[in-house]
Order: structure tokens, then sequence, then C-alpha cells
């Protein structure tokens, strides 16, 4: 059953405690849980580990628990656009595990599906590989990774029903599904919030048996990392 909150806050409060693993969705800017992502960095939990596709930018997205200095674990596949993580990994402040980007998108999936573990082919003979059981099949040799289960999930949708099924918008759509999964409690916030029974079923891409909580959106201006333009041909 999906229970809707008046805030992020309050969907948060008695979630997050120190030490917790928490899967966020989003890529870049694209799709973040900003509303979430700022109250858990108002509720002040620290020694948090947190599982995203990347850690935002300097002060934006998960950027802001960067610089509160509430992250000390970090599983992600890129990082290049934030120069606080960069500071704080050479720094040895901040524990780092690569993924690449497609296994950490199935070791989220496997997590949510109830899969412990899986084998493939990408990054065997490389670092991520270290320290990993390996195994042949069909003469090729595979490497384990292990599915990901969260203590929480946050993750934005574009709507919502108060049942707590969720569609998501274009590109923002990106890890929200799998992140949402993934989680022992999930935190979704919606931009739109509709009856149950609004939204037609094969719209709906995250069921809301996923989906614990539910909070609106607040309206905001969508940042973008690198906005290109270009003149107009005369």
């Amino acid at each position: 059953m999906t229970n809707r909150y008046e805030s992020a806050a309050a969907a948060l409060h008695d979630v997050l405690a120190d030490g917790m693993t928490i899967a966020v969705g989003g890529f870049g800017l694209c799709g973040i849980p900003s509303d979430l992502i700022e109250a858990v960095r108002d509720a002040g939990a620290t020694d948090l580990t947190i599982v995203s596709n990347n850690m935002g930018v300097d002060g934006k997205g998960l950027g802001l628990l960067l610089e509160a200095g509430q992250v000390s674990r970090v599983v992600a596949s890129y990082v290049g656009e934030n120069r606080l993580f960069a500071e704080q990994f050479l720094a040895g402040r901040l524990e780092v595990e690569f993924t690449p980007q497609g296994t950490l998108a199935e070791r989220l999936r496997a997590g949510g599906a109830g899969i412990p573990a899986f084998y493939t082919k990408t990054g065997v003979g490389t670092q991520v590989a270290d320290g990993k059981p390996h195994e042949d099949f069909d003469g090729e040799t595979y490497v384990q990774e292990r599915g990901i289960r969260a203590d929480v999930a946050l993750v934005h949708a574009h709507t919502a029903d108060t049942d707590g099924n969720l569609v998501y918008r274009y590109t923002a759509r990106n890890f929200n599904p799998l992140v949402a999964t993934a989680g022992q409690i999930t935190i979704a916030e919606a931009e739109h919030i509709v009856d149950a029974g609004e939204l037609h079923p094969d719209h709906i891409v995250t069921p809301g048996v996923f989906v614990q909580r539910l909070v609106q959106a607040r309206e905001r201006v969508k940042d973008i990392e690198q906005r290109t333009v270009r003149l107009h041909a005369a």
C-alpha cells in the first residue's frame, strides 16, 4: 500500500538513519528526485552509501550530500562532472566502487527481482573484476556481480496515481524504474498526482506495489548540466 505524505521531509522523517544505503534515480540532473535529495541533506543522516549512476554536479543533485559531508561510500558508473567528488576521493574521505553503467543497471534490476548475483563479461580482465568470482561458460570467462538491494530508494516520476503507480517522462525515466524496485522502502516524488484508476494500465512503468511512500514534487526550474546553443544559419 502506498501512503501519501505532505512533504519530502515528512516522507523521510522516520526512515533515515546513519549508515544507510540509499539508491537514487536520475542521470546527471535529469530525472533526479530533487526534493527528496534536499530532504536527506536537511535530515542530516551521515555515513551514507549512495548508489546512483552519478553524483550530480557541484552544488546540485547528489552533490548537495557531498557538500554536507554525509556520504562515505559511492557506487556509481560516472562521476566526471563533480569536482568536489574528485577532491574527496583523492583525499581518501570517500570510498568509491566504480561499476560499468550497464552492469549497475542490471545489479539494481537483479536486486529488485530477488536475484542475488549474476555473471557478465563486462569488466573481465580489468580492475572492475578484481577480487570477484569468475566462471567459464561456453569457453568464455565471466565475472560475478552482486545484485543491489538498498535500504531506501528515492525516485522521481512525472505522474503518479494515489495507488503509487508511476509514469516517467522521456529520458527522465533513465534509472528510476530500476531504482524503484531495489529499495526495501521506496519513496517517489511525482510532478503530478492523479486519482487511482486515471492512469492507463499500459502506460504504467512502475507498479504501485513497489512504492511505499508518495509525495508531490515542488515546481522548480529543471537544471541542465551543460547547456549547448548554436546560432541559426542565416
